[in-house]
């Protein structure tokens, strides 16, 4: 396992980050191909762009209040 992709999802959970966002992070990490059209979604999308660039930088904009 990746220490970085862990501890990275680890932090997005436990910071309460969208879902969709997260499902998007990993699936750009592991570079797996995009969800179908109609299920994508504007905080799976930006994840999805964030985790295929390996960064953590954005995810605090998709915290949940």
């Amino acid at each position: 396992m990746n220490q970085f992709y862990y501890d990275a999802v680890t932090k997005m959970e436990q910071l309460g980050v969208d879902d969709e966002y997260i499902q998007g992070w990993q699936c750009g990490f592991l570079q797996n191909p995009k969800r179908e059209e109609q299920r994508l979604t504007e905080a799976y999308e930006s994840g999805y762009g964030d985790g295929e660039e390996k960064t953590t930088d954005n995810f605090e904009k998709w915290v949940k209040n």
